[in-house]
């Protein structure tokens, strides 16, 4: 049996955390770490007690919402927007941390991970915000594609 890197075990937690997802378009799972300590897990679904999307469809299908675009018509919350507010929920500081997700970030979710203080960003999945690119092209905060060297998705400013 080969252990497997930190890379992979992080990101084979985020894969599991994604399952949980009530999203019926995307499956996404984020996992914060610091000091190859797990600090807080996030999927992407509705707010905690509301209707999932799964009972009332979804609201980006009905208006033909592309992918990328329009974020805010969503009634789900985020996997990375998840994680750091459970950390937060519970007292945990993510300033530092290595955000683990199964889908580079949107925008939205590049500007809180920014603002909690994430240093680096590892993702399984191309997702297409050019915005998301722009913003954290204009940070420190590390970004690289899981499994590569890959850092073409982060152009240099």
């Amino acid at each position: 049996m080969t252990r497997p890197s930190n890379d992979e075990y992080f990101m084979s937690m985020a894969k599991l955390v994604s399952s949980r997802s009530t999203c019926i378009r995307r499956h996404v799972g984020a996992v914060i770490v610091k000091d190859k300590r797990v600090l807080s897990t996030g999927y992407n679904g509705s707010p905690k007690g509301t209707q999932h999307c799964e009972k009332l469809g979804c609201i980006r299908e009905q208006f033909h919402v592309p992918s990328g675009t329009r974020h805010e018509l969503c009634r789900g919350v985020h996997a990375e927007q998840n994680a750091v507010i459970q950390a937060a929920y519970f007292g945990t500081s993510v300033n530092g941390g290595t955000l683990y997700t199964t889908t580079f970030p949107c925008s939205m979710c590049a500007k809180i991970l920014i603002n909690a203080g994430i240093s680096e960003i590892v993702y399984n999945e191309k997702y297409v915000d050019d915005l998301s690119i722009q913003i954290l092209s204009e940070t420190n905060v590390i970004v690289r594609r899981f499994g590569t060297d890959d850092k073409e998705d982060i152009p240099q400013v």
